[in-house]
């Protein structure tokens, strides 16, 4: 085995001499580092080439091995290192609390060199296969993501297509709460979140009857309520589910109608009690639908659209989020080059 690929063995005793008979018994197999303390084992453990497997002594000075294991285990960087005791303490009750603490064997002093080379084999193999399967599970969870995202994505399209002929919208509308989430300082994780939450925002209307979503004139007050239901629709197709997405693509449908001065829909809620994420999408949503074309309609200018939002400023939309909003104009611009609307 070329030494470039040897697993490496960290071996801690304070007796120098027992470190040396391990060493020479793994040496040709494996790379070995050594440590004759338990602060310094941590040390090593805890640095960037971590350890593959740990022969860990149990009487030791200062911290003893079962306090360097319950360190080790208790650390997300080094908990899943294996962890072997092998030391002199037989009794069935120290080995019971050695595997409590999370060891995966015990070896006795003193040491027979094939049952040490047998059992070290065994468990880097194990640990070996056990990394492998966690890289694999990491893949599929992913690829389980991303097709999870791209559903999600889609169903805010169809959402779309059934009162705008491109679906477009969707699409560029999540790029413009995303700008803005970045524009005002929210975690690269949140801002992904709101990205792949926002096509959900309206996904309501397919419940709404085609009388009402597609009448080309004014809603009558009947019509409007049959309208406004999208929301509590929305809601009820997203559903309840521990997925972080979905949760706040249900909290965008339920909440990106409501307006700043309490006068929007449905619970009339106001201020800073409405979720920051309907307050970006608020301005996302609506920003969008007054630049865009539709057969029954022009596009506004940007100039005329912004005049738009700075007006309603402190009454639909969060006053401190219209001036961020402009400020990613810019990137706005971009996409909406990138994704015209084609009728």
């Amino acid at each position: 085995m070329a030494s470039k690929n040897k697993a490496t063995i960290l071996i801690i005793d304070d007796a120098p001499e027992n470190i040396d008979i391990l060493t020479g018994i793994l040496k040709s197999y494996y790379k070995v580092k050594a440590a004759l303390n338990g602060k310094a084992a941590i040390a090593i453990a805890n640095a960037e080439n971590k350890p593959d497997l740990i022969l860990l002594d149990v009487l030791m000075p200062g911290i003893d091995g079962y306090e360097v294991c319950k360190q080790l285990k208790s650390n997300v960087e080094t908990a899943h290192i294996p962890v072997v005791f092998v030391t002199a303490k037989s009794e069935i009750k120290d080995e019971e609390k050695g595997f409590s603490l999370g060891a995966v064997d015990y070896i006795t002093k003193p040491v027979s060199p094939p049952l040490v080379l047998a059992r070290v084999k065994t468990h880097i193999a194990l640990y070996d296969q056990a990394r492998h399967l966690e890289k694999l599970v990491q893949k599929r969870t992913a690829e389980l993501n991303d097709t999870r995202v791209e559903i999600i994505r889609r169903l805010g399209r169809a959402a779309e297509f059934k009162d705008n002929e491109t679906g477009m919208h969707v699409i560029r509308m999540s790029w413009f709460s995303r700008f803005l989430a970045e524009q005002i300082g929210k975690s690269e994780q949140w801002c992904d979140l709101l990205y792949n939450a926002a096509p959900m925002h309206d996904i309501g209307k397919i419940g709404i009857p085609d009388r009402v979503l597609l009448k080309p004139g004014k809603l009558d007050s009947e019509e409007w309520e049959i309208m406004k239901k999208h929301v509590e629709y929305g809601a009820e197709i997203i559903g309840d589910h521990h997925s972080p997405l979905l949760q706040l693509a249900k909290e965008v449908a339920n909440f990106h109608h409501e307006k700043w001065d309490g006068n929007g829909y449905p619970n009339k809620i106001s201020g800073l009690d409405i979720p920051i994420s309907a307050r970006i999408v608020a301005i996302a949503d609506v920003f969008d639908a007054l630049t865009s074309e539709r057969p029954y309609k022009k596009a506004w200018t940007e100039e005329r659209a912004i005049a738009l939002l700075k007006e309603d400023a402190g009454t639909h939309f969060d006053p401190s989020l219209v001036p961020e909003f402009i400020k990613c104009l810019p990137k706005v611009r971009e996409v909406q080059a990138q994704y015209r609307d084609e009728f």
